[in-house]
């Protein structure tokens, strides 16, 4: 609570200041001496034109290049250029000071220009003399909500499982795919290689995987996001004072910012949105600024308005964000498309205006293009460019990438190898579209089907890919055509087998369904054979050459009449089926070791059934012959390359997962993500209910209100001669096309998605949600207004305390979770929190350290339990209690105290974790969970001499050293042994394997399986020595009855153990059901 007063007291404090700039803001903008006229002629200028006013554009053409100076608005499209005021119409009411102003007469003499910072920047960011110290509260209250124990958990969390790994692969320099653009990831690494993080050290791989013993600067790589979701809040208030909305407006936008939960949660882990949403606010910032700037009547010399530096500047700062949110994850093309849209409109306002000449209208079009389009895809590049040089040696990622691409990696380049291929040539064939890899055997087979050998795509080279081409026509009396000499080439048409050299069996194929995709056009591939046997006319495949896909340029017209390696593409048809050698991306299970499957397509894709040869050697061939070799694209091969395999792989992630979501849902909040659970605490993302539903309410006002002034306008109201109304429709209405284009793009999209891919579209209705608060309270005095501010502030501040134990993984009681469950579909785990009752006994509990006797310690600790987190099964604690024998340090006069006594309690919110002493039944076998830090050492306050109690302390934090160590060593010593063991094991296998093949499919690896209950012996029941004949009088009543009796006495006797655990009704076959004609009497 005391956390939450100052936090209450700091945004109080922000708000008296903002009300103070408020009061110095309006009375500087409506001097006694200057009277307003000039609004109702934009008024009378505005009704002219007939038409509801555009969208937030500057024209930067007309009356800003041509007008004498003075101060215009910012953003706001000019509606007549023509008033007879000297200065341009400011609809805001609000009159700026411009930046070129040399000052103002006030009593006959001539004040003191301001040289503020603000005004040196430009950008119409004319802030007041507080608004300064305002920004600074504002990034201090931020800092203690964005980097609260930044360091909870101190294990992986949601998807830093991804770019936790993916920083751990820069710094190895080792190649991966993903379907995100680099710039953030890149940063991440970044932080990552300041903290001194070895490569390979830790592998991100889990959930809930303790960062421990390993060094992994998690807490720097956090910061990273942390800081970036900070610098969002001033961004916040920079735009709406950009946008001319009064500072209590901007500073309520401001702290909407700061505690809406979402962005909190999102910016504390080592994940992409932060980054992105910050770009997004800083292009967002920028563009205000440039558009602003726009406006300012150009000087004679050329210092402010349209071309001048500080124009210049603020239209390439929008450029390089723009670049910079585009790199970080393609959401950045629709913050393009905003400020596009925007871009369009000005240019349209200047194509309209007859007072602008074509050159003029020219430049203005040359220099968007070149800062709004050249400049952001040269950024683009630049950082995929980066990212190849650092990812220079092959890994993981090689997969999704053509033959050519991977042979620019060190670690998987090529020999050259013989461009001519010929009958008894040893290659591997490559599947030309998929990039599932060569065509691959190995000795395990099919579970169903033909139950003969498999043939799959294999991504890595292998002897397994080495395939022997024959003639199906070859003399029976020279059966090695690999050392004919000279070789015969092959040809288009040519009839040949596939002989795998491995396993001595050949390409097979038959009218038999593949065991995955059994549709009728599809048949089995398999490879075939045994020792004395030749084969048969399944193994016959026709080479038919494609003529479109071939590669003439280097290979020449031959390569169309014979097959070269690498140049040719080519299909495999089979003679009897006339089915065609084909792969597609689908999987096969564990038993094929998820590889790609293989068929003969009856009706195949043009693509997916065409390979080449990319490996050819024959022993008949001389050296001197010619040899090729991939060629290696450039950096734009290689960048265009990679573009397309994200483009492809990201529309291909379909498949659901257990928090996803679809964009309906996300304006009302419907459901989180659970992001982490662990020790009866949890991390999920949900956002501020108050912060969130006021700014869907605010987007709806807006579309409510618009349409109604447009129904007006229809009817012949002057609402828009208004110059208040133009204003807010201008600036509601560029914040609300953020919104929409940030938002309705993933209506289209059939890809997996999640409430934070709401987040920029959110950033924008925050705005909005602010932007409207300032029009709802344009007609109240500042002090009213000034509550208003402290009251909306309160709302979100609260909100923002009673979820943030789901923001920091905060202790958190199960009824108090149930009670935040406000909708039915927040779907965060209450039964994982403790009760009330349970949380206070375990607090009690964890607070006695310990008790000591004249022979013995007893320590409470932790001991580790099965729990869940959002992917699977996880790690949770318990308490347990260990005895330390023969305590040299245990006095019968020691004492520490115990739960009862509240001095000593520890709260589990700030308590470290329990260390784990062992029993001396422990001690040699090492059977012990793994420790963290004593908790007997640092959080007990001992009872006694001080010296005493500090020298116990001492050594019970030795104790536990030694009891880490020791787990640590067992903890390997047992893994060596299962390693062993299961090498033994699948040793075992391998060779019964050998004896039995076609039981391999069986299973791969040996798992190790759950032991059956024993099924208790059944009763014996002792059954009448009558026979039974069943409804021998056809009568079918009483011998039924009879039966049904019998039944109901054995199950009442009978013992039964049901296996289907969701099948609770009785089944006669669990009890042993009695043959008729034996054990029941006769009846009748």
């Amino acid at each position: 609570m005391d956390s939450l007063r100052t936090r209450k007291g700091a945004a109080a404090a922000a708000a008296e200041a903002a009300a103070t700039c408020d009061t110095q803001h309006s009375a500087h903008q409506h001097p006694p001496s200057q009277p307003q006229q000039h609004h109702h002629q934009a008024s009378a200028a505005a009704s002219s034109t007939g038409a509801p006013s555009q969208a937030l554009h500057g024209n930067g053409g007309s009356s800003a290049y041509y007008s004498a100076p003075a101060a215009g608005p910012s953003l706001i499209p000019k509606v007549d250029f023509s008033a007879t005021s000297s200065k341009p119409l400011s609809l805001t009411k609000r009159e700026q000071r411009s930046s070129s102003h040399k000052g103002s007469l006030k009593d006959g003499k001539r004040s003191l220009p301001r040289n503020t910072v603000w005004d040196r920047m430009g950008g119409g960011f004319n802030l007041g003399p507080g608004e300064g110290r305002l920004l600074l509260g504002l990034f201090l209250l931020g800092s203690v909500v964005r980097l609260y124990k930044i360091g909870r958990p101190s294990s992986v969390v949601f998807d830093e499982v991804h770019f936790g790994g993916f920083a751990n692969k820069y710094i190895q320099s080792r190649f991966f795919m993903d379907v995100h653009p680099p710039l953030a990831k890149l940063l991440i690494a970044l932080m990552a290689y300041i903290g001194g993080f070895q490569g390979g050290s830790f592998d991100f791989k889990e959930i809930g995987r303790e960062y421990g013993p390993e060094h992994v600067p998690y807490i720097l790589m956090r910061l990273l996001p942390a800081v970036l979701g900070l610098l969002v809040i001033p961004i916040a208030y920079l735009t709406l004072r950009g946008l001319q909305t009064r500072p209590t407006t901007a500073l309520l936008g401001a702290l909407f910012i700061t505690f809406e939960n979402g962005l909190i949660t999102q910016s504390r882990f080592i994940l992409l949105d932060s980054p992105l949403i910050f770009f997004t606010a800083l292009s967002t910032l920028f563009w205000v600024g440039f558009s602003n700037e726009n406006e300012v009547p150009r000087d004679r010399a050329g210092r402010v308005g349209p071309f001048s530096r500080r124009w210049w500047i603020w239209l390439t700062l929008t450029g390089l964000a723009l670049g910079a949110v585009l790199s970080c994850k393609w959401v950045g093309l629709f913050t393009i498309s905003t400020i596009g849209i925007l871009t369009i409109l000005q240019l349209w306002t200047l194509l309209g205006d007859l007072r602008v000449p074509i050159p003029l209208l020219v430049r203005h079009f040359v220099a968007r293009a070149l800062c709004l389009i050249a400049i952001p895809i040269v950024f683009y590049m630049a950082m995929f460019k980066i990212h190849f040089a650092i990812l220079s040696n092959s890994g993981d990622g090689d997969g999704f990438m053509s033959s050519e691409f991977q042979h620019t990696l060190r670690g998987h380049g090529m020999e050259d190898t013989f461009a001519d291929v010929m009958i008894g040539s040893t290659v591997t064939l490559r599947h030309l579209r998929t990039q599932g890899g060569y065509l691959h055997s190995h000795p395990s087979n099919y579970p169903g089907g033909s139950k003969q050998q498999q043939i799959t795509l294999y991504p890595h080279r292998d002897e397994n890919n080495n395939w022997l081409v024959l003639n199906s026509t070859a003399d029976p009396e020279r059966p090695d055509p690999q050392n004919d000499s000279p070789p015969r080439p092959l040809q288009d048409r040519d009839i040949i087998v596939l002989h795998h050299v491995s396993t001595n069996k050949k390409l097979h194929s038959h009218d038999i369904r593949p065991p995955i995709s059994e549709v009728d056009y599809q048949n089995e591939v398999s490879a075939y054979g045994f020792e004395g046997f030749d084969g048969d006319a399944n193994d016959h495949f026709s080479v038919e050459i494609d003529q479109t896909e071939t590669d003439t340029k280097h290979g020449g017209r031959d390569a169309k009449k014979r097959v070269q390696t690498l140049r040719t593409r080519f299909r495999l048809r089979h003679l009897l089926t006339g089915c065609y050698l084909f792969s597609h991306k689908v999987k096969l299970p564990e038993w094929g070791f998820e590889q790609q499957e293989v068929t003969c397509n009856k009706n195949p894709s043009h693509d997916n059934a065409l390979w080449y040869i990319e490996t050819n050697e024959h022993a008949a061939l001389p050296s001197t012959s010619p040899k090729v070799n991939y060629r290696l694209p450039g950096f734009f091969g290689k960048f265009f390359e990679l573009q397309k395999v994200m483009w492809l792989t990201n529309a291909g992630l379909t498949d659901r997962h257990a928090y996803d979501s679809r964009p309906h849902s996300w304006p009302l909040l419907r459901r989180g993500i659970n992001f982490w659970v662990k020790n009866h605490r949890q991390i999920y993302l949900i956002g501020n209910p108050f912060v969130w539903y006021l700014a869907t309410f605010s987007v709806l006002a807006y579309f409510g209100i618009r349409g109604m002034l447009i129904l007006r306008w229809q009817r012949g109201y002057k609402d828009f001669a208004h110059s208040q109304v133009v204003f807010y429709d201008g600036v509601c209405g560029f914040l609300t096309l953020g919104w929409f284009l940030h938002f309705v793009p993933f209506f289209l999209m059939s890809r997996q998605l999640f409430l934070h891919h709401y987040f920029p579209a959110l950033y924008f209705s925050i705005l909005l949600s602010a932007s409207v608060f300032d029009l709802a309270t344009s007609f109240l005095k500042p002090k009213f207004r000034l509550q208003a501010v402290v009251i909306f502030a309160l709302g979100a501040m609260a909100t923002y305390w009673y979820f943030s134990p789901l923001t920091y993984a905060g202790v958190w009681t199960r009824e108090q979770c149930m009670r935040a469950q406000w909708r039915p579909h927040w779907d965060f785990s209450c039964d994982d929190f403790l009760s009330k009752d349970a949380l206070k006994k375990q607090a009690h509990v964890e607070g006695d350290v310990a008790v000591t006797t004249g022979i013995s310690t007893t320590a409470v600790v932790n001991e580790l339990l099965p729990g869940r987190n959002a992917f699977g099964e996880d790690m949770i604690k318990a308490p347990v209690s260990y005895i330390i024998p023969n305590d040299p340090l245990a006095t019968p006069a020691a004492a520490v105290p115990g739960p009862d006594d509240p001095s000593t309690t520890i709260m589990p919110e700030d308590r470290p974790e329990a260390m784990v002493l062992p029993p001396a039944a422990q001690q040699e076998t090492d059977l012990v969970p793994p420790p963290a830090r004593a908790a007997a050492g640092e959080n007990a306050a001992p009872v006694g001499p001080k010296d005493e109690a500090g020298e116990k302390l001492e050594a019970v934090k030795e104790m536990a050293r030694n009891a880490e160590e020791r787990f640590e060593e067992g903890q390997k010593a047992r893994q060596v042994r299962q390693a062993e063991a299961r090498e033994d094991e699948v040793e075992e296998y391998r060779k019964e394997a050998e004896n039995e093949p076609l039981k391999i499919w069986e299973r791969v690896e040996p798992k190790r399986k759950r032991k059956p209950k024993p099924k208790p012996k059944p009763v014996p029941i002792k059954a009448p020595a009558k026979k039974v004949v069943i409804d021998a009088d056809d009568d079918g009543e009483e011998e039924e009855a009879e039966v049904d009796a019998y039944v109901r006495k054995i199950r009442a006797q009978q013992k039964y153990t049901d296996d289907d655990d969701d099948d609770d009704d009785f089944n006669i076959k669990n009890v042993g059901k009695p043959k008729l004609d034996e054990d029941l009497p006769e009846l009748g």
